[in-house]
């Protein structure tokens, strides 16, 4: 193989690798977070110091690359960042975590993949995303948001027997009980509570497409929320573990402190960027394809690193909420399609197309 065709190979091959390696940084995000909680860490102490981070992270691109293009602040935009802070770092983040505590890392991936289609439903409902029951694509997105919901509605409601992968620990036989119902509450409350970060993820997608249009300056506006987020994650911090001590704050070289670091610089610092780069060559349909990829590796890791259980009613959710994303996928990629051919190509900007399908940010989880 010539320079030209190796070099050609690697242009075409860097999507595909670029938005694996972000899979990769999702999955990993999931499964530090969780260990980190293992540890006794507070997930309410979490969440502060990995929004500091990832404010730290962030700020010197933002001020760098974004210094000519970067608007001035408006009371409106401010008011808009104080929403988006409080949706998702301290609403999101912290009932997603909570969720996963009840549950497991493998599960709260799973559950994840139903972003894009509650996303899509909201957007129905705020009149940002219109539907033609004329048009099969339409009909793709709404049964695929169904189908979504479907899959969500079954891991809640059956978990079934448990399920091996890396992990087959001695399961001890003993008469159902009180722990059965109070860890089949437990899970069912915490798929209650990861579905409620999903449903705030969304909301925050939403309100964040609308504030860009104000505030054109996405990593800006990401360590602004981020800053907002960690002093607001503060504030709760105090008041949840008021009565834990200054030793709830205390990091020490485990998971305690590998978790927001992962999490800040990762999740939210390079996994961003590259982010942006698969998104401006390939958009977002693209990128989202690979969400179940995500869910796989958490899968896998969780149970050979954690020891987690899946259990069938996981496995059989998952299948579906996969073929209602896929729905979704479909139905949008034929709306980018359609509007690429009836556009000039002059007229499609940037911003026109990162609004084509809401994707699972790397801020989150």
């Amino acid at each position: 193989m010539d320079k030209i065709g190796f070099a050609s190979f690697c242009s075409k091959a860097k999507p595909y690798a670029l938005t694996v390696a972000v899979q990769i940084g999702f999955a990993g995000s999931s499964i530090f977070s969780m260990s980190s909680f293992n540890m006794g860490m507070s997930r309410f102490v979490f969440i502060v110091y990995r929004n500091i981070i990832a404010a730290i992270t962030l700020a010197p691109f933002g001020w760098f690359f974004e210094r000519k293009v970067r608007p001035k602040m408006t009371i409106s935009v401010f008011l808009h960042i104080m929403a988006l802070s409080f949706l998702e770092p301290v609403i999101d983040q912290g009932f997603t975590f909570l969720g996963m505590q009840y549950t497991s890392a493998s599960f709260t991936s799973i559950l994840m993949n139903t972003v894009p289609s509650i996303t899509f439903f909201l957007a129905v409902i705020f009149r940002i995303e219109h539907v033609n029951i004329k048009q099969i694509r339409s009909i793709a997105k709404v049964i695929g948001t169904i189908v979504t919901f479907g899959g969500a509605l079954l891991m809640t409601i059956y978990k079934g027997p448990p399920i091996h992968l890396f992990y087959s620990p001695k399961i001890a036989h003993h008469d159902a009980g009180s722990h059965d119902t109070q860890t089949l509450k437990h899970w069912v409350s915490g798929t209650l509570f990861i579905l409620l970060g999903c449903f705030t993820w969304s909301s925050f997608f939403i309100l964040q497409s609308i504030t860009l249009k104000k505030y054109p300056a996405e990593m800006s506006l990401s360590t602004l929320i981020c800053l907002v987020g960690s002093l607001m994650s503060t504030a709760v911090a105090l008041v949840a573990e008021r009565h834990s001590g200054a030793g709830v704050w205390a990091l020490g070289w485990d998971f305690r402190l590998y978790g927001p670091l992962y999490t800040g610089i990762v999740t939210s610092g390079i996994t961003y960027y590259v982010q942006g780069l698969v998104l401006q060559s390939r958009g977002p349909v693209f990128f989202t394809a690979f969400n179940p990829l995500c869910m796989i590796i958490t899968c896998a890791l969780g149970s050979f690193l954690l020891a987690e259980q899946l259990h069938l009613g996981s496995i059989i959710g998952a299948v579906i909420i996969a073929m209602g994303l896929y729905c979704v996928v479909w139905g949008k990629a034929k709306d980018y399609a359609s509007a690429t051919t009836t556009m000039p190509p002059s007229s499609i900007t940037m911003k026109q197309i990162e609004t084509q399908l809401p994707i699972t940010s790397s801020d989150h989880v």
